[in-house]
C-alpha cells in the first residue's frame, strides 16, 4: 500500500454475465470507505505492475464498501485475467481512492446509453438520477443477452430500461435517440469506441456539453510522419529538466530523471497524471478534457500529451 491506496479485502465475487465478474470490496476491519459520487472510478493495482481503472457500479450511498465490474479482455494486457482467474474471495488489493472524470451533472432529464460493460458508470448514476426524481431512460446494447450485465438488477426499473440484444434486436437507434436534441436533457455514454464515435457524431447538434461520454480506450489515433519533435520540460518545483525526445513521452522521460507522477491508464484517459502547466503550450492528445479545457492550456495529460513550444513548465 502506498500514500495513494488503501488495501481492502474482496469480500464477493459474483458473476454477472457471460465474461463480467463483480468484485464487493471493503475495509478488513469494517471501516468506512472513502465518498463518492456517480461516475467514478477506482484503480485496482493487482501485482505484476498491472494497474487497471474499474467503473463504481454500486450505490454511492453505500459507505461499506465498493463494487466493481470487469469485462474478462482475452486479447488484453493480461489485468482482467487476473482478476477473474487468480483473485478470490478473501484476498487484499491495492485500492486507489475514487477519482471522477465523468460526473453526473444536475439535470431535470437524462438520456443514459450504454454498451456492453459500459453499463457500469450508467447505474450508479440512474440510481442517484431516482433519488433526485429526475426523469431518465436507458437504452443498453450489447452482442447478446448472455453477455450483457445486471439486467436481473435494471429489470426492477421496468419501462424506463430498453435493452437491445444485438442477436435479436439489431443495433440501437441512435438516430432515433439523438438526432432531435431534447430540451433540459443530458446524455451520458459509456461503451467501446465505435459506439461513442456514433453518439459524439451528433453533439455539433446539442447544446454544448449536453453528450457526454467516458472512454475505457483511447481511439486510435494515426500519427502524421515528423510531427513529434523533441522539447524540454521543466519541473519548476523540483528543479529538474530533461528533453523528451520524439519516441519517449513526457511521463516516460521524467520517471526515467527520478520524478514520481502517479499513473495508471498512460492512454489519456483516466487521468491520474493530469499536471498544471506554468508555462508553455501543450499538445492535447487526451481522450478527457473537453475543448475548452484543451484550448486554455492550464493542464497536461503526461502519459500522451507533448509540446507545441519548445519548452514546457510544470507545476512539478
Amino acid at each position: 500500500m502506498t500514500a495513494d491506496t488503501v488495501d481492502l479485502m474482496v469480500r464477493q465475487m459474483r458473476i454477472e454475465s457471460t465474461g463480467v465478474v463483480s468484485l464487493r470490496l471493503e475495509h478488513p476491519d469494517g471501516a468506512a470507505v472513502e465518498r463518492w459520487t456517480p461516475g467514478a472510478h477506482l484503480d485496482l493495482h493487482l501485482g505484476g505492475g498491472h494497474v487497471r481503472q474499474y467503473s463504481l457500479c454500486g450505490d454511492p450511498d453505500d459507505k461499506t464498501g465498493y463494487r466493481v465490474a470487469v469485462l474478462l479482455e482475452k486479447a488484453g494486457r493480461g489485468g482482467s485475467r487476473r482478476v477473474h482467474e487468480t483473485l478470490r474471495p478473501g484476498d487484499t488489493v491495492a485500492v486507489s481512492l475514487p477519482r471522477n472524470n465523468f460526473e453526473l451533472l444536475p439535470s431535470p432529464r437524462y438520456l443514459f446509453v450504454a454498451g456492453g460493460i459500459g453499463i457500469t458508470p450508467i447505474l450508479a448514476m440512474i440510481t442517484e438520477a431516482e433519488r433526485a426524481g429526475a426523469e431518465w431512460e436507458l437504452h443498453y446494447g450489447g452482442r447478446d443477452r448472455s453477455t450483457m450485465a445486471f439486467l436481473d438488477e435494471l429489470a426492477g426499473y421496468g419501462d424506463c430500461v430498453h435493452v437491445v440484444a444485438q442477436d435479436r434486436d439489431g443495433i440501437l437507434d441512435l438516430a432515433a435517440l439523438l438526432e432531435n436534441p431534447r430540451p433540459d436533457t443530458l446524455v451520458y455514454t459509456c461503451g467501446p469506441e465505435g459506439l461513442l464515435a456514433a453518439v459524439e457524431s451528433y453533439a455539433p447538434a446539442w447544446p454544448d456539453g449536453a453528450i457526454r461520454l467516458e472512454r475505457f480506450k483511447a481511439p486510435e489515433r494515426v500519427a502524421t510522419a515528423g510531427e513529434d519533435a523533441s522539447f524540454r520540460v521543466v519541473c519548476e518545483s523540483s528543479g529538474v529538466s530533461a528533453t523528451v525526445s520524439p519516441d519517449r513521452s513526457i511521463l516516460e522521460t521524467l520517471e526515467d530523471a527520478g520524478i514520481d507522477v502517479p499513473n495508471s491508464c498512460r492512454e489519456g484517459i483516466c487521468g491520474s497524471c493530469e499536471t498544471r502547466v506554468l508555462c508553455g503550450t501543450p499538445d492535447h492528445r487526451d481522450s478527457l478534457l473537453t475543448a475548452a479545457e484543451q484550448e486554455s492550456g492550464a493542464t497536461i495529460m503526461l502519459c500522451v500529451s507533448r509540446a507545441r513550444s519548445d519548452e514546457l513548465v510544470l507545476d512539478l
